[in-house]
């Protein structure tokens, strides 16, 4: 039963497979190298999810959506998520490599990153869509502090994706539900561990928020995402949770605890495999005073005015990979927040 979905799990991490989609009477299908193709010349059957539901601890009667981790035969661990679709049992596993790959492997700026990490306090972002590498990301960030610094580090996930190993850091992981009841109760209980850094999964909402940047104000260098698709908008969203109450203390406390911002999307790469295309700002003098005064057609004019390390825009990122034929023309294209902006710039206009 649920053996059938352990071997597929297996298939999906064997081919490099970023998801594995399942329903019960369709064919089993993987996500690779932005293809979706089907994984068994079987169909999965009712009483395979329903045996797989319930290994997950969920009753398939009764429950209908659910987020958890799950671990079959070697070690090897998935992130699952369980639904229905049409009334049928469905989940989608996404595979966690057991290794945290580093900042090189996937494409992260460490001349940019490295400076924020070593940051005693302040708040950082990763943010992009589902699927884009926010949970990778974060996680070799981590793995870097780990490799290097001795810090105390709360981990708030839900659930839990990558296992740390204690090295020259400590880790303390905790996932919602099983270990604390939410993300806020974990987070202000976080601040009476001695935390030196706390990762936050995602900040879902007003009271999180606060905690969050409250805690970066107290001398905590907090790690979190958000499901956006660039500067602006990940600061359009955080500041839309704050109630008309809060949001000007809240904008002052961003300003000023805000160390920077990664927005990433997973693309299809010429020749096969994934690219990571980035957008970064990183807080400085003026970009506090534009925060505080919600200023935000100015943060998103100097992303695409200045060209330097600290800050860039998808444009940017998106044309130089076109340029360099590391991604198609289309999908490039495709991945910029404005293609007539991606058009001219391919074309040197300004």
């Amino acid at each position: 039963m649920a053996e059938f979905i352990d071997d597929l799990a297996n298939y999906a991490f064997e081919t490099g497979a970023t998801d594995l989609f399942l329903r019960e009477g369709d064919f089993p299908r993987v996500r690779t190298g932005g293809d979706i193709d089907t994984a068994s010349d079987d169909r999965v059957g009712v009483d395979d999810l329903s045996a797989f539901w319930r290994r997950c601890g969920a009753d398939p009667d009764t429950v209908t959506d659910r987020d958890l981790s799950y671990e079959i035969a070697g070690g090897r661990r998935l992130r699952v998520n369980l639904y229905r679709s049409l009334g049928q049992l469905s989940a989608v596993l996404r595979p966690i490599e057991e290794t945290i790959p580093g900042f090189d492997e996937l494409g992260l700026p460490a001349a940019l990153l490295t400076p924020w990490l070593e940051r005693y306090s302040g708040i950082i972002l990763v943010t992009g869509p589902t699927g884009s590498g926010k949970s990778t990301s974060i996680a070799s960030c981590l793995q870097w502090v780990n490799s290097r610094m001795a810090r105390h580090i709360v981990t708030i996930e839900d659930p839990i994706e990558y296992l740390f190993h204690n090295d020259k850091s400590y880790f303390s992981q905790r996932e919602i539900l099983a270990d604390t009841d939410s993300f806020a109760v974990a987070l202000r209980s976080s601040l009476r561990q001695s935390p030196d850094i706390v990762l936050l999964g995602e900040i879902r909402d007003e009271e999180s928020a606060l905690i969050a940047l409250r805690a970066a104000e107290t001398g905590h260098l907090v790690l979190s995402t958000l499901h956006s698709s660039g500067v602006t908008d990940t600061l359009e969203r955080l500041i839309n949770l704050f109630s008309p109450a809060e949001r000007e203390s809240a904008l002052v406390l961003l300003a000023n605890h805000l160390v920077g911002i990664l927005c990433q999307q997973l693309l299809p790469r010429n020749g096969g495999g994934l690219f990571l295309a980035l957008e970064h700002l990183q807080n400085e003098a003026v970009t506090r005073k534009w925060i505080r005064e919600c200023n935000l057609p100015e943060i998103a004019d100097l992303l695409h005015r200045v060209d330097s390390p600290a800050n860039a825009s998808f444009l940017r990122h998106l044309v130089a990979a076109a340029e360099q034929d590391i991604l198609d023309v289309e999908v490039a294209r495709a991945a910029c927040p404005n293609p007539s902006d991606f058009d001219r710039a391919l074309k040197g206009i300004a």
